[in-house]
């Protein structure tokens, strides 16, 4: 029976790097062609299709102008509240037992390809606008960016962006600092794959 371990890390979220826009030093440029791309579209885009109608109506109810916002994308992003999107980064074992230029390479990635098909479905408050296996470097690897939201929200925008709402959503409620909704969420290895 082969025996494997799952990571699961936060990344930082460079869609440059995801979309091989740029191909770094640890990349193997002849395997860069089996990679699988799922979805790659404009940030921006994704804000103006989740949030546009809510920030309409947000902005009729304001009587103060200070309090009108131009841009919902532009005010994240320049915020410290919450981050524009995030970053999961998956991988089956590693490069020693799971390498990109293995017959387990080929399995992780079908792996992957599974877990990834499924995502969005189980995670409807996580819109995923970037997504791609990569098998051109030493272990075949998944990122997974999303925009997290919440909607009916009583205060702000109906619909806004809150990873914690999000997810409280999705059923995993934190019950304190070093038990959140993202560590419960995140616990790939134990249960259901979110």
């Amino acid at each position: 029976m082969l025996k494997r371990t799952i990571s699961a890390m936060v990344g930082k979220g460079s869609t440059a790097h995801n979309n091989r826009d740029f191909i770094a030093e640890n990349v193997d440029k002849e395997r860069t062609k089996n990679n699988i791309t799922y979805c790659n579209e404009d940030i921006k885009a994704v804000y103006h299709e989740l949030f546009d109608d809510a920030l309409e109506r947000y902005n009729a109810k304001q009587m103060r102008k200070d309090r009108v916002i131009d841009d919902y994308y532009e005010k994240i992003r320049t915020g410290k509240q919450e981050e524009l999107f995030h970053e999961i980064i998956l991988q089956i074992g590693d490069k020693d037992n799971m390498s990109a230029y293995s017959e387990n390479g080929e399995l992780a990635k079908k792996i992957l390809d599974r877990y990834m098909q499924g995502f969005q479905e189980r995670n409807p408050n996580l819109r995923v606008f970037s997504a791609h296996i990569h098998m051109g470097e030493a272990t075949p690897h998944l990122h997974i960016d999303f925009v997290p939201f919440t909607t009916g929200s009583k205060r702000g925008l109906e619909t806004r962006v809150s990873l914690k709402k999000a997810l409280e959503a999705q059923g995993f409620v934190g019950k304190g600092k070093s038990d959140t909704e993202w560590n419960r969420w995140g616990r790939i290895g134990k249960g259901k794959a979110r």
